[in-house]
């Protein structure tokens, strides 16, 4: 499994211990021997042992450089989360934790010690101290425990929504244009209801007019969009869109003590809904990147990103989604924010995205069917030239154990480590419910996003245009006057009632608050056809 016919060599300064080391394991010794801020991941496993003297760490401003949490399920990764996060919380970096199982909130209480706990402290020559992090819990749509999360369907975009609602490139396209249209015509996309008042008007005979210049809408491709709105609906999808929506700057907020906020997405209630949760986890990050200022290099990140269950989000992905995303993710790292993806496998991220994760923690593969052996040589060839039997080592590992190569200060990669992980110092498993609860409620945020709002949009606005246009028809069939009462200027009354009536109008109204919003807002889009209205 090792190179043990390698010569024995003298211990370098920090790592002591006799006899004296080999090589190799002196090699990977300096290359993790950084001077500035790190995280602590463990210590190098070599030869079956673990080696305490010889620490695997990650270089804090190098963690928005990006990485790759994987391993199959049940060795260890979201405990690998855990750690990490406390320690960014530790040194003032906020995180953002997507929580499928429901097992990560035990971030916010401390751990309980235990002889498994104070074993692995004594392996890894770590100082565990129990302690919770400053957390803040979210839900999407507030389905489960957890400030609601919403997004309106206007900044949700439509490249997005169409691969929500599984549309293919023809129908993705189609989607685009009327969200044009909306945006052109200041029809706000605030919830689902919105966005079928939009579809059904450009197939109406009125409608069909309004695109023609730029392409029109098909009558099958629209009942497609509203079929595939419909079942949508069905599945009770409805509460995660519409208002207030969430301000993503929250993510970023760093508690009174110092310590970065722990930000936990709650996703049990719909972990059977994987290609909803993994979309929106997408849309936070890009509005993340279409609002955050450029900073360039900095010491340390403005926040660490973890993207769990990152296959579900590349799954049936069209060219233009996995091109935004690598986009993204090539951009984003210059405002300050690294994401790491979190999957079983690298061959479940595409090869563009893959490689701009420059920090690698490897958990345990299996390799009982013919492709789980394709799988795990698909991995090993993904890291570095190695000393390790790789494919030896990555089938052996335990749980809680990894193979780890990051990127040095110098942005150069470190030599590949096996390594047994320290344990978590926060709760290793989920917080009472009711904890859950009070702990939600007592927030500063939740009596911002508590009450869904619903204000007029652009179905209100299409509704009072039919209204309108109805009484319009009726009033236009011949009628006998009605005769003059009292003294005064007849004309002049008259002008004045037809001046009042309209301009106290539904419809008259709408349009004034569409041309305010016309002219003193304006809509831009980024990558992903994500939107922020802006003042």
């Amino acid at each position: 499994m090792t190179d043990s016919e390698a010569p024995p060599a003298k211990a370098p300064e920090g790592v002591s211990g006799a006899p004296a080391l080999p090589q190799p394991v002196l090699e990977i010794a300096s290359g993790y021997a950084f001077t500035g801020p790190a995280l602590d991941l463990g210590a190098l496993l070599w030869d079956g042992r673990c080696l305490p003297d010889v620490q695997i760490r990650i270089p804090l401003l190098m963690l928005n450089r990006h990485g790759l949490v994987a391993g199959a399920t049940g060795t260890g990764k979201t405990k690998t989360l855990q750690l990490v996060a406390e320690q960014l919380s530790a040194q003032g970096v906020p995180v953002f934790l997507a929580d499928v199982k429901g097992d990560v909130s035990g971030i916010s209480a401390p751990g309980q010690e235990n002889d498994k706990v104070r074993a692995r402290a004594g392996e890894v020559r770590q100082e565990w101290t129990p302690a919770g992090f400053p957390c803040e819990f979210y839900a999407l749509g507030g389905m489960g425990h957890g400030i609601p999360v919403r997004a309106t369907i206007t900044s949700f975009g439509p490249v997005l929504l169409a691969k929500v609602l599984q549309l293919n490139q023809t129908q993705e396209q189609s989607l685009g244009l009327i969200f044009h249209y909306a945006d052109q015509k200041g029809l706000e996309l605030v919830d689902l209801k919105d966005l079928r008042a939009v579809v059904t008007f450009l197939t109406s005979d009125e409608g069909k007019t309004e695109l023609k210049g730029i392409g029109g809408l098909s009558t099958a491709t629209a009942g497609v969009i509203l079929r595939s709105l419909t079942a949508f609906e069905a599945q009770g999808m409805s509460p995660f869109f519409g208002e207030p929506e969430f301000d993503t700057s929250e993510l970023s907020r760093v508690a009174g003590d110092g310590r970065g906020t722990v930000s936990v997405l709650e996703l049990p209630a719909v972990q059977d809904k994987p290609q909803l949760f993994s979309t929106f986890l997408m849309w936070l990050l890009a509005d993340l990147f279409h609002d955050l200022p450029e900073v360039g290099d900095v010491d340390k990140p403005k926040l660490v990103f973890f993207f769990d269950e990152a296959h579900l989000l590349f799954n049936d992905a069209s060219k233009a989604f996995l091109d935004a995303i690598t986009q993204t993710v090539r951009l984003i790292r210059s405002k300050g924010v690294g994401v790491f993806f979190v999957t079983q496998t690298p061959k479940d991220v595409p090869g563009d995205v893959l490689a701009q994760l420059g920090n690698r923690v490897q958990h345990a593969l299996r390799a009982f069917t013919p492709d789980d052996q394709k799988a795990l040589k698909a991995t090993v060839k993904t890291f570095p030239n190695s000393p390790y039997d790789l494919e030896e080592v990555l089938t052996a590992l335990g749980t809680g154990e990894a193979v780890v190569t990051v990127l040095s200060e110098k942005g150069a990669p470190t030599p590949v480590a096996a390594t047994r992980l320290r344990a978590p110092e926060s709760l290793m498993g989920p917080v009472d419910p009711a904890a859950l609860d009070r702990a939600v409620r007592a927030s500063p945020l939740y009596g911002r996003y508590a009450e869904a709002v619903d204000r007029e949009s652009a179905y209100e606005k299409l509704t009072a245009r039919d209204e309108a246009a109805t009484a319009s028809s009726a009033s236009s069939a011949p009628s006998t006057p009605a005769p003059s009462r009292g003294r005064g200027r007849k004309g002049d009354d008259q002008d004045s009632s037809v001046v009042e009536q309209v301009v106290g109008s539904g419809v008259f109204k709408s349009l004034a608050r569409s041309l305010g919003t016309q002219i003193g807002r304006e809509i831009t889009r980024s990558i992903f056809g994500t939107a922020r209205r802006r003042r």
